[in-house]
């Protein structure tokens, strides 16, 4: 999950050396949007989860994607040559609107308010059911969905940039945007297909969310956001098979090292409890023995 979050990061940051602080806020919309379409169409209810899932997920990218669109449009561009500040803070403006955004308003079907803040998230469908067994392992069903969508998510985007003429395009553009327009490259529509796909693999991340722990919330895209931009940091910032490298490191070091401390008594307390310190620890760590992160290069320095 932290991996497909911080593909978005790390691709806007690779073109237009922007840190998309709103990014968390595109994956919070994408929860909200798939959920909006669960509760606004009624067959959607009647299905079966797992037949739900694709109406659920289009929903969700349709309002990830849009809100990406707009914030790249009327927020970004305009501070596309200004100095390096103006768009950084502009992001964190923009991700403070989305949330309030959503905490004063969502209705339920016959314009109903839902109740919604860190005490009353909103609740997401999840799956019944036992979970599998494989070999000694417990594994939740949304657990394991998370991973198969993230292959696919990033076998398609490998594919995409490697392949497709916008990859290439997206690939010149991040290394030379200026060469890049010269040579006939529409930059401002590369840069608005970054967004796009970093908004729709939140959304994807999103659902995912919802699905394991049964609910979503107006806040659960700072928290959610600040671990992948850590994931990102952490995989080399600019390179996308690092983010999702360092979205599975990151989320592998946290789950291990609070289950080891909270299955000893004497250390229950350094448990999920500091779930998050030892995180940002772990990308101290890193920066300081590679600072270019796991799979970033060494960047020469110019005279």
């Amino acid at each position: 999950m932290y991996g497909l979050i911080a593909v978005g990061y790390t691709m806007v940051y690779g073109i237009i050396q922007l840190i998309n602080f709103a990014h968390g806020e595109f994956f919070m919309f994408g929860g909200f949007g798939a959920l909006a379409v669960y509760l606004w169409i009624p067959p959607v209810q009647h299905l079966p989860l797992l037949a739900a899932l694709p109406i659920m997920l289009i929903g969700g990218m349709i309002a990830s994607v849009i809100i990406a669109i707009l914030a790249e449009r009327f927020a970004y561009r305009p501070l596309r040559n200004a100095p390096r500040l103006a768009p950084l803070i502009t992001a964190i403006g923009v991700s403070i609107l989305l949330q309030q955004l959503v905490f004063l308003w969502y209705p339920q079907p016959g314009g109903h308010k839902v109740t919604i803040g860190v005490n009353a998230p909103v609740q997401f469908p999840t799956f019944t059911g036992k979970p599998f067994h494989l070999g000694g392992v417990l594994l939740q069903r949304a657990d394991l969905l998370t991973v198969i969508v993230a292959v696919i998510c990033m076998a398609y985007l490998a594919y995409f940039v490697m392949k497709t003429r916008t990859g290439r395009a997206m690939q010149a553009t991040a290394q030379d945007p200026d060469t890049a327009r010269l040579m006939g490259i529409n930059t401002d529509r590369v840069i608005v297909v970054a967004f796009v796909l970093g908004a729709a693999f939140a959304a994807v991340a999103a659902i995912t969310y919802g699905l394991r722990f049964g609910q979503v919330s107006f806040d659960m895209g700072f928290s959610a956001g600040l671990k992948a931009f850590t994931a990102a940091v952490l995989g080399g910032i600019g390179n996308i098979y690092g983010a999702m490298v360092g979205g599975l490191v990151l989320g592998i070091a946290e789950q291990v090292t609070t289950g080891v401390l909270a299955s000893y008594h004497a250390t229950q307390q350094w448990g999920t409890a500091w779930q998050d310190v030892w995180a940002f620890l772990l990308l101290i760590i890193v920066l300081l023995v590679r600072p270019q992160g796991l799979l970033g290069e060494r960047v020469a320095d110019r005279a």
